[in-house]
Protein backbone atom coordinates (compact mmCIF):
# COMPACT_ATOMS: atom_id res chain seq x y z
CA UNK A 1 0.00 0.00 0.00
CA UNK A 2 3.05 2.34 1.22
CA UNK A 3 4.45 1.74 -2.30
CA UNK A 4 1.16 2.20 -4.17
CA UNK A 5 1.23 5.77 -2.52
CA UNK A 6 4.64 6.97 -3.06
CA UNK A 7 4.31 5.70 -6.84
CA UNK A 8 1.34 7.82 -7.19
CA UNK A 9 2.96 11.10 -5.22
CA UNK A 10 6.13 10.50 -7.52
CA UNK A 11 3.71 10.44 -10.56
CA UNK A 12 2.04 13.44 -9.90
CA UNK A 13 5.31 15.65 -8.99
CA UNK A 14 6.58 14.70 -12.35
CA UNK A 15 3.94 15.77 -14.13
CA UNK A 16 3.79 19.39 -12.24
CA UNK A 17 7.74 19.58 -12.87
CA UNK A 18 6.70 19.04 -16.86
CA UNK A 19 3.83 21.63 -16.34
CA UNK A 20 6.62 24.38 -14.74
CA UNK A 21 8.30 26.21 -17.16
CA UNK A 22 11.99 25.78 -18.21
CA UNK A 23 13.33 28.68 -20.02
CA UNK A 24 16.74 26.45 -20.00
CA UNK A 25 15.48 23.40 -21.35
CA UNK A 26 14.05 26.17 -24.49
CA UNK A 27 17.34 27.34 -25.32
CA UNK A 28 18.70 24.16 -25.72
CA UNK A 29 16.09 21.53 -26.43
CA UNK A 30 16.42 20.89 -29.92
CA UNK A 31 13.02 19.43 -32.16
CA UNK A 32 14.04 16.14 -34.36
CA UNK A 33 12.35 18.08 -37.15
CA UNK A 34 14.34 21.11 -36.82
CA UNK A 35 17.24 19.90 -39.00
CA UNK A 36 16.75 17.43 -41.95
CA UNK A 37 18.34 13.98 -40.98
CA UNK A 38 21.97 13.61 -43.14
CA UNK A 39 22.00 12.01 -46.23
CA UNK A 40 24.41 10.27 -47.62
CA UNK A 41 26.39 12.15 -51.00
CA UNK A 42 26.33 10.20 -53.99
CA UNK A 43 29.50 9.17 -55.82
CA UNK A 44 29.57 10.34 -59.28
CA UNK A 45 32.20 9.10 -60.96
CA UNK A 46 33.88 10.46 -64.95
CA UNK A 47 31.69 8.61 -66.72
CA UNK A 48 28.46 9.31 -65.16
CA UNK A 49 29.25 12.95 -65.12
CA UNK A 50 29.72 12.61 -68.37
CA UNK A 51 26.52 11.51 -68.88
CA UNK A 52 24.51 13.59 -66.91
CA UNK A 53 26.66 16.82 -67.58
CA UNK A 54 25.69 15.95 -71.88
CA UNK A 55 21.79 15.97 -70.52
CA UNK A 56 21.92 19.31 -68.94
CA UNK A 57 23.68 20.84 -71.53
CA UNK A 58 21.16 18.97 -74.17
CA UNK A 59 18.24 19.97 -72.30
CA UNK A 60 19.76 23.84 -72.01
CA UNK A 61 20.56 23.88 -75.85
CA UNK A 62 16.90 22.50 -77.08
CA UNK A 63 15.73 24.93 -74.71
CA UNK A 64 17.48 28.34 -76.18
CA UNK A 65 16.40 27.33 -79.62
CA UNK A 66 12.95 26.90 -78.83
CA UNK A 67 12.90 31.02 -77.24
CA UNK A 68 13.94 30.65 -73.85
CA UNK A 69 16.43 33.55 -72.58
CA UNK A 70 19.88 32.66 -71.47
CA UNK A 71 18.91 33.47 -68.27
CA UNK A 72 16.51 30.35 -67.76
CA UNK A 73 18.51 28.08 -70.03
CA UNK A 74 21.80 28.45 -67.71
CA UNK A 75 19.17 28.34 -64.59
CA UNK A 76 17.83 25.06 -66.27
CA UNK A 77 21.55 23.29 -66.84
CA UNK A 78 22.67 23.92 -63.25
CA UNK A 79 19.59 22.34 -61.96
CA UNK A 80 19.11 19.47 -64.00
CA UNK A 81 22.79 18.48 -63.07
CA UNK A 82 22.48 19.29 -59.45
CA UNK A 83 19.66 17.16 -59.40
CA UNK A 84 22.17 13.87 -60.36
CA UNK A 85 24.97 14.66 -58.14
CA UNK A 86 27.01 17.36 -59.97
CA UNK A 87 27.86 20.34 -57.93
CA UNK A 88 29.14 23.13 -59.00
CA UNK A 89 28.51 23.18 -62.45
CA UNK A 90 29.55 26.45 -64.22
CA UNK A 91 27.66 27.24 -67.52
CA UNK A 92 28.77 30.04 -70.44
CA UNK A 93 25.92 30.61 -72.66
CA UNK A 94 26.49 32.45 -75.95
CA UNK A 95 24.18 33.15 -78.26
CA UNK A 96 25.40 30.48 -80.65
CA UNK A 97 27.05 27.84 -78.04
CA UNK A 98 26.32 26.71 -74.48
CA UNK A 99 29.65 25.39 -72.63
CA UNK A 100 29.11 23.66 -69.13
CA UNK A 101 32.15 22.84 -66.92
CA UNK A 102 32.34 20.04 -63.37
CA UNK A 103 35.33 20.07 -61.93
CA UNK A 104 35.24 17.88 -58.82
CA UNK A 105 37.49 19.02 -55.86
CA UNK A 106 40.40 17.32 -55.53
CA UNK A 107 40.78 16.26 -59.56
CA UNK A 108 43.27 17.41 -61.60
CA UNK A 109 41.30 18.28 -64.90
CA UNK A 110 37.05 19.42 -64.80
CA UNK A 111 34.74 17.36 -67.32
CA UNK A 112 33.82 20.59 -70.21
CA UNK A 113 31.04 19.81 -72.40
CA UNK A 114 30.68 22.45 -75.43
CA UNK A 115 27.60 22.35 -77.92
CA UNK A 116 27.05 24.66 -80.91
CA UNK A 117 23.59 25.98 -80.77
CA UNK A 118 21.47 26.03 -84.26
CA UNK A 119 19.45 29.11 -85.61
CA UNK A 120 16.68 29.63 -83.20
CA UNK A 121 13.33 28.67 -84.32
CA UNK A 122 10.53 29.18 -81.55
CA UNK A 123 8.40 26.11 -80.68
CA UNK A 124 6.57 27.11 -77.22
CA UNK A 125 4.82 23.49 -76.96
CA UNK A 126 7.89 22.17 -76.95
CA UNK A 127 9.21 24.85 -74.74
CA UNK A 128 6.76 24.06 -72.24
CA UNK A 129 7.57 20.13 -72.20
CA UNK A 130 10.91 21.18 -71.74
CA UNK A 131 10.21 22.83 -68.48
CA UNK A 132 8.17 19.80 -67.73
CA UNK A 133 10.46 17.63 -67.84
CA UNK A 134 12.95 19.99 -65.99
CA UNK A 135 10.51 19.54 -62.89
CA UNK A 136 10.16 16.12 -62.90
CA UNK A 137 14.02 15.52 -62.89
CA UNK A 138 14.41 17.71 -60.18
CA UNK A 139 11.48 15.41 -58.23
CA UNK A 140 13.80 12.33 -58.46
CA UNK A 141 13.75 11.13 -62.52
CA UNK A 142 16.02 8.57 -63.13
CA UNK A 143 18.73 9.61 -65.78
CA UNK A 144 18.36 7.14 -68.64
CA UNK A 145 14.33 8.04 -68.25
CA UNK A 146 15.19 11.85 -68.80
CA UNK A 147 17.62 10.96 -71.32
CA UNK A 148 14.86 9.05 -73.25
CA UNK A 149 12.12 11.64 -72.62
CA UNK A 150 14.50 14.32 -73.60
CA UNK A 151 15.12 12.75 -77.17
CA UNK A 152 11.73 12.11 -77.61
CA UNK A 153 11.08 15.89 -77.00
CA UNK A 154 13.78 17.12 -79.20
CA UNK A 155 12.29 14.58 -82.08
CA UNK A 156 9.11 15.89 -81.89
CA UNK A 157 8.19 17.82 -85.26
CA UNK A 158 6.55 20.94 -85.05
CA UNK A 159 3.09 21.51 -83.42
CA UNK A 160 0.97 22.75 -86.75
CA UNK A 161 1.13 22.35 -90.59
CA UNK A 162 2.32 25.15 -92.56
CA UNK A 163 -0.81 25.51 -94.04
CA UNK A 164 -1.86 26.47 -90.71
CA UNK A 165 1.00 28.48 -90.08
CA UNK A 166 0.32 30.65 -93.23
CA UNK A 167 -3.33 30.66 -92.37
CA UNK A 168 -2.12 32.25 -88.63
CA UNK A 169 0.26 34.71 -90.55
CA UNK A 170 -2.74 36.12 -92.90
CA UNK A 171 -5.29 36.71 -89.89
CA UNK A 172 -2.03 38.31 -88.02
CA UNK A 173 -2.25 41.17 -90.89
CA UNK A 174 -6.05 40.74 -90.51
CA UNK A 175 -5.78 41.65 -87.07
CA UNK A 176 -3.93 44.79 -87.82
CA UNK A 177 -6.10 46.10 -90.32
CA UNK A 178 -9.28 45.53 -88.04
CA UNK A 179 -7.25 47.35 -85.66
CA UNK A 180 -6.74 50.55 -88.10
CA UNK A 181 -10.63 50.60 -88.86
CA UNK A 182 -9.95 48.73 -92.45
CA UNK A 183 -12.89 48.14 -94.25
CA UNK A 184 -13.72 44.49 -95.99
CA UNK A 185 -11.96 44.86 -98.68
CA UNK A 186 -8.39 46.53 -97.12
CA UNK A 187 -8.99 42.95 -94.58
CA UNK A 188 -8.86 40.60 -97.46
CA UNK A 189 -6.20 42.64 -99.53
CA UNK A 190 -4.27 42.65 -95.95
CA UNK A 191 -4.86 38.87 -95.71
CA UNK A 192 -3.84 37.87 -98.94
CA UNK A 193 -0.52 40.20 -98.76
CA UNK A 194 0.26 38.44 -95.57
CA UNK A 195 0.26 34.89 -96.86
CA UNK A 196 1.98 35.89 -100.19
CA UNK A 197 4.87 37.15 -98.26
CA UNK A 198 4.48 34.08 -96.06
CA UNK A 199 4.20 31.79 -98.81
CA UNK A 200 7.19 33.83 -100.27
CA UNK A 201 9.51 33.30 -96.90
CA UNK A 202 8.38 29.64 -97.16
CA UNK A 203 9.44 28.71 -100.31
CA UNK A 204 12.86 30.09 -99.87
CA UNK A 205 13.43 28.60 -96.48
CA UNK A 206 13.10 25.27 -98.57
CA UNK A 207 15.67 26.62 -101.05
CA UNK A 208 17.99 27.56 -98.22
CA UNK A 209 18.17 31.04 -99.03
CA UNK A 210 19.33 32.99 -96.04
CA UNK A 211 16.36 34.52 -94.28
CA UNK A 212 17.92 37.99 -94.77
CA UNK A 213 17.23 38.01 -98.73
CA UNK A 214 14.16 36.05 -97.70
CA UNK A 215 12.71 39.43 -95.94
CA UNK A 216 13.90 41.61 -98.45
CA UNK A 217 11.93 39.66 -101.20
CA UNK A 218 8.90 38.87 -99.16
CA UNK A 219 8.92 42.55 -98.09
CA UNK A 220 9.11 43.83 -101.95
CA UNK A 221 6.35 41.36 -102.95
CA UNK A 222 3.96 42.72 -100.11
CA UNK A 223 4.51 46.06 -101.02
CA UNK A 224 4.26 45.51 -104.73
CA UNK A 225 1.01 43.62 -104.27
CA UNK A 226 -0.59 46.70 -102.31
CA UNK A 227 0.62 49.22 -104.72
CA UNK A 228 -2.35 47.65 -106.55
CA UNK A 229 -4.97 48.42 -104.50
CA UNK A 230 -5.40 51.76 -105.60
CA UNK A 231 -6.48 50.25 -109.09
CA UNK A 232 -9.50 48.49 -107.33
CA UNK A 233 -11.21 52.08 -107.28
CA UNK A 234 -12.49 51.52 -110.80
CA UNK A 235 -13.98 48.02 -110.18
CA UNK A 236 -16.73 49.48 -107.84
CA UNK A 237 -16.50 47.43 -105.25
CA UNK A 238 -18.00 48.96 -102.29
CA UNK A 239 -15.08 50.27 -99.88
CA UNK A 240 -12.61 50.18 -103.12
CA UNK A 241 -12.09 53.48 -103.40
CA UNK A 242 -10.74 53.73 -99.77
CA UNK A 243 -8.50 51.10 -99.62
CA UNK A 244 -5.16 52.60 -98.16
CA UNK A 245 -2.00 50.66 -99.40
CA UNK A 246 -0.59 51.83 -95.99
CA UNK A 247 -2.80 49.90 -94.02
CA UNK A 248 -2.09 46.74 -96.12
CA UNK A 249 1.79 47.39 -96.00
CA UNK A 250 1.63 48.40 -91.77
CA UNK A 251 0.16 44.88 -91.71
CA UNK A 252 2.53 42.70 -93.19
CA UNK A 253 6.07 44.47 -91.59
CA UNK A 254 3.93 43.28 -88.21
CA UNK A 255 3.60 39.97 -89.73
CA UNK A 256 7.52 39.85 -90.38
CA UNK A 257 8.34 41.32 -87.34
CA UNK A 258 6.58 39.28 -84.89
CA UNK A 259 9.36 36.13 -84.96
CA UNK A 260 11.93 39.21 -83.66
CA UNK A 261 13.23 38.41 -80.07
CA UNK A 262 12.63 42.42 -79.20
CA UNK A 263 12.15 40.96 -75.24
CA UNK A 264 14.61 37.96 -75.18
CA UNK A 265 17.25 40.36 -76.28
CA UNK A 266 16.73 43.04 -73.69
CA UNK A 267 15.96 40.49 -71.06
CA UNK A 268 19.48 38.87 -71.81
CA UNK A 269 21.11 42.28 -71.77
CA UNK A 270 19.85 43.22 -68.45
CA UNK A 271 20.62 39.90 -66.95
CA UNK A 272 24.44 40.24 -68.31
CA UNK A 273 24.44 37.73 -70.75
CA UNK A 274 26.06 40.68 -73.32
CA UNK A 275 27.29 37.94 -76.17
CA UNK A 276 24.12 36.84 -76.43
CA UNK A 277 22.06 39.83 -76.13
CA UNK A 278 24.56 41.45 -78.92
CA UNK A 279 23.91 38.35 -81.20
CA UNK A 280 20.16 38.80 -80.99
CA UNK A 281 20.55 42.54 -81.12
CA UNK A 282 22.52 41.75 -84.29
CA UNK A 283 19.85 39.45 -85.67
CA UNK A 284 17.42 41.58 -85.32
CA UNK A 285 18.92 44.78 -86.81
CA UNK A 286 19.72 42.91 -89.83
CA UNK A 287 16.28 41.19 -90.10
CA UNK A 288 14.51 44.43 -90.13
CA UNK A 289 17.05 46.11 -92.21
CA UNK A 290 15.87 43.46 -94.58
CA UNK A 291 12.35 44.44 -94.28
CA UNK A 292 13.52 48.25 -95.43
CA UNK A 293 14.85 47.61 -98.01
CA UNK A 294 12.65 45.20 -99.49
CA UNK A 295 9.66 48.04 -99.25
CA UNK A 296 12.48 50.60 -100.83
CA UNK A 297 12.99 47.93 -103.38
CA UNK A 298 8.93 47.29 -103.97
CA UNK A 299 8.13 51.20 -104.00
CA UNK A 300 11.04 51.84 -106.96
CA UNK A 301 9.70 49.03 -109.05
CA UNK A 302 6.45 50.48 -108.10
CA UNK A 303 6.99 53.86 -109.33
CA UNK A 304 9.19 52.40 -112.88
CA UNK A 305 5.26 50.30 -113.79
CA UNK A 306 3.66 53.52 -113.57
CA UNK A 307 1.86 52.84 -109.38
CA UNK A 308 2.10 55.19 -107.40
CA UNK A 309 1.72 55.22 -103.47
CA UNK A 310 1.11 58.62 -101.72
CA UNK A 311 2.44 58.59 -98.56
CA UNK A 312 0.00 59.75 -95.68
CA UNK A 313 0.61 63.30 -94.19
CA UNK A 314 -0.24 61.73 -90.64
CA UNK A 315 -0.39 59.14 -88.64
CA UNK A 316 -3.19 56.25 -89.25
CA UNK A 317 -5.42 56.47 -87.31
CA UNK A 318 -6.81 53.62 -85.07
CA UNK A 319 -10.11 52.49 -85.41
CA UNK A 320 -12.98 52.13 -82.49
CA UNK A 321 -12.22 50.69 -79.47
CA UNK A 322 -14.02 47.37 -79.60
CA UNK A 323 -12.07 46.88 -83.33
CA UNK A 324 -8.98 47.66 -81.11
CA UNK A 325 -9.14 44.90 -78.67
CA UNK A 326 -10.45 42.57 -81.42
CA UNK A 327 -7.66 43.44 -83.49
CA UNK A 328 -5.06 43.03 -80.55
CA UNK A 329 -6.60 39.42 -79.55
CA UNK A 330 -6.36 38.17 -83.49
CA UNK A 331 -2.60 39.37 -83.44
CA UNK A 332 -2.00 37.52 -80.38
CA UNK A 333 -3.53 34.47 -81.34
CA UNK A 334 -1.72 34.33 -84.97
CA UNK A 335 1.26 34.96 -82.79
CA UNK A 336 1.11 32.19 -80.77
CA UNK A 337 -0.16 29.74 -83.31
CA UNK A 338 2.75 31.05 -85.70
CA UNK A 339 5.50 29.89 -82.64
CA UNK A 340 3.58 26.65 -81.89
CA UNK A 341 1.53 27.41 -79.07
CA UNK A 342 -0.83 24.87 -77.88
CA UNK A 343 -4.43 25.67 -76.53
CA UNK A 344 -3.20 26.40 -73.18
CA UNK A 345 -1.10 29.26 -74.09
CA UNK A 346 -3.55 30.67 -77.04
CA UNK A 347 -6.04 31.59 -74.67
CA UNK A 348 -3.37 33.11 -72.15
CA UNK A 349 -2.20 35.58 -75.10
CA UNK A 350 -4.99 37.03 -76.03
CA UNK A 351 -6.29 37.33 -72.50
CA UNK A 352 -2.79 39.31 -71.88
CA UNK A 353 -2.94 41.06 -75.18
CA UNK A 354 -6.36 42.85 -74.01
CA UNK A 355 -4.30 43.71 -70.84
CA UNK A 356 -1.37 44.96 -72.38
CA UNK A 357 -3.52 47.15 -75.08
CA UNK A 358 -6.30 48.49 -72.04
CA UNK A 359 -2.88 49.62 -70.41
CA UNK A 360 -1.76 51.08 -73.70
CA UNK A 361 -4.98 53.32 -74.00
CA UNK A 362 -4.76 54.50 -70.10
CA UNK A 363 -1.33 55.95 -70.48
CA UNK A 364 -2.86 57.48 -73.98
CA UNK A 365 -5.48 58.97 -71.97
CA UNK A 366 -3.48 60.60 -69.31
CA UNK A 367 -1.56 62.55 -71.43
CA UNK A 368 1.39 60.70 -72.45
CA UNK A 369 3.06 59.76 -75.84
CA UNK A 370 3.13 56.92 -77.98
CA UNK A 371 6.32 55.19 -77.10
CA UNK A 372 5.42 56.09 -73.10
CA UNK A 373 1.89 54.40 -73.60
CA UNK A 374 3.70 51.54 -75.23
CA UNK A 375 5.77 50.88 -72.70
CA UNK A 376 3.49 51.34 -69.88
CA UNK A 377 1.46 48.48 -72.10
CA UNK A 378 4.10 46.14 -72.21
CA UNK A 379 4.78 47.18 -68.36
CA UNK A 380 1.50 45.62 -67.99
CA UNK A 381 1.14 43.09 -70.18
CA UNK A 382 4.30 41.35 -69.17
CA UNK A 383 3.90 41.91 -65.01
CA UNK A 384 0.49 39.95 -65.64
CA UNK A 385 1.74 37.23 -67.55
CA UNK A 386 4.79 36.38 -65.56
CA UNK A 387 2.34 36.11 -62.96
CA UNK A 388 0.10 34.08 -64.91
CA UNK A 389 2.61 31.84 -66.66
CA UNK A 390 3.57 30.64 -63.17
CA UNK A 391 0.18 29.33 -62.34
CA UNK A 392 -0.72 28.14 -65.30
CA UNK A 393 2.60 26.45 -66.07
CA UNK A 394 3.31 28.07 -68.94
CA UNK A 395 6.70 29.90 -70.44
CA UNK A 396 6.37 33.38 -69.92
CA UNK A 397 8.51 34.34 -72.81
CA UNK A 398 5.65 33.25 -75.11
CA UNK A 399 3.01 34.70 -73.89
CA UNK A 400 4.61 38.28 -73.34
CA UNK A 401 5.63 38.41 -76.96
CA UNK A 402 2.88 37.70 -77.84
CA UNK A 403 0.59 40.41 -75.85
CA UNK A 404 3.58 43.30 -77.40
CA UNK A 405 3.26 42.55 -80.55
CA UNK A 406 0.19 44.74 -81.26
CA UNK A 407 1.86 47.93 -80.06
CA UNK A 408 4.99 47.46 -82.94
CA UNK A 409 4.91 50.35 -84.97
CA UNK A 410 4.41 48.75 -88.66
CA UNK A 411 2.62 51.60 -90.09
CA UNK A 412 5.25 54.18 -88.84
CA UNK A 413 8.38 52.71 -90.49
CA UNK A 414 5.88 52.23 -93.92
CA UNK A 415 5.10 55.76 -93.30
CA UNK A 416 8.19 57.05 -92.68
CA UNK A 417 10.13 54.96 -95.47
CA UNK A 418 7.59 56.13 -97.86
CA UNK A 419 8.21 59.74 -96.96
CA UNK A 420 12.27 59.10 -97.45
CA UNK A 421 11.56 56.93 -100.99
CA UNK A 422 9.24 60.36 -102.51
CA UNK A 423 11.10 63.28 -100.40
CA UNK A 424 13.34 63.62 -103.84
CA UNK A 425 15.91 65.96 -103.35
CA UNK A 426 13.62 68.06 -100.40
CA UNK A 427 15.33 67.73 -97.57
CA UNK A 428 12.04 68.63 -95.30
CA UNK A 429 10.51 65.54 -96.79
CA UNK A 430 14.06 63.81 -95.80
CA UNK A 431 14.19 64.74 -92.32
CA UNK A 432 10.24 64.07 -91.62
CA UNK A 433 10.94 60.48 -92.77
CA UNK A 434 14.11 60.51 -90.50
CA UNK A 435 12.24 61.19 -87.90
CA UNK A 436 9.32 58.86 -88.56
CA UNK A 437 11.63 56.51 -88.61
CA UNK A 438 13.59 57.54 -85.10
CA UNK A 439 10.14 57.63 -83.23
CA UNK A 440 9.06 54.08 -84.34
CA UNK A 441 12.90 53.02 -83.13
CA UNK A 442 11.85 54.63 -79.40
CA UNK A 443 8.81 52.96 -79.95
CA UNK A 444 10.30 49.13 -80.11
CA UNK A 445 12.68 50.47 -77.60
CA UNK A 446 9.78 51.28 -75.08
CA UNK A 447 8.47 48.15 -75.40
CA UNK A 448 11.70 45.88 -75.17
CA UNK A 449 12.54 47.79 -71.87
CA UNK A 450 8.61 47.89 -70.16
CA UNK A 451 8.26 44.31 -71.12
CA UNK A 452 11.45 43.04 -69.53
CA UNK A 453 10.24 45.40 -66.59
CA UNK A 454 7.58 43.99 -66.38
CA UNK A 455 9.41 40.33 -66.16
CA UNK A 456 11.62 41.54 -63.34
CA UNK A 457 9.21 43.14 -60.94
CA UNK A 458 6.72 40.21 -61.54
CA UNK A 459 9.57 37.34 -60.15
CA UNK A 460 9.52 39.04 -56.58
CA UNK A 461 5.88 39.27 -56.65
CA UNK A 462 5.18 35.68 -58.00
CA UNK A 463 7.64 34.10 -55.13
CA UNK A 464 6.24 36.18 -52.66
CA UNK A 465 2.34 34.56 -53.74
CA UNK A 466 4.11 31.43 -54.09
CA UNK A 467 5.33 31.30 -50.45
CA UNK A 468 2.28 32.49 -48.90
CA UNK A 469 0.12 29.74 -50.84
CA UNK A 470 2.95 27.30 -49.46
CA UNK A 471 2.45 28.64 -45.69
CA UNK A 472 -1.41 28.62 -46.25
CA UNK A 473 -1.26 24.54 -47.82
CA UNK A 474 1.25 23.86 -44.46
CA UNK A 475 -1.42 25.58 -42.37
CA UNK A 476 -4.02 23.18 -43.12
CA UNK A 477 -1.81 19.88 -43.35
Amino acid sequence: MDEAIRDELGASAMQRRRRLPNPLGRLFRISADAYPATEALPIVDDAAAVRILDFAVRLGETMLVTGAPASEVTFAIVRAAGAYGLHPVHVDVTYNSITAAYHRSGEDRPITLLRVVRAAAPDYEKLLRLQALLNEVTSGLALPESRARLTGIRRTPFSHRPIIVVAAQGLLAVGVAIMFGGNPVVTVLAFFAAALAALTQFGLARARVPFFFSQITAAAVLTLFASLAPALAGTGLPGAADARPSVIVASAIVLMLAGLTVVGAAQDAIDGFALTASGRILELTTQTLGVVIGILVGLQVASLIGLTVDPPSEALPLGAIPLQFLGAALIAVSVAVINGSGMRIILVSAALSVAAWTGYLLASLIGLDTAAACGVGALAGSFIGILLAYRLHVPSVAVTAAAILPMVPGAMVFRGLLTLVQSGEDPAHMLVGFGTLVNAGVIGIALAVGASLGIYLGQPVRATLTSVMNARARFRI
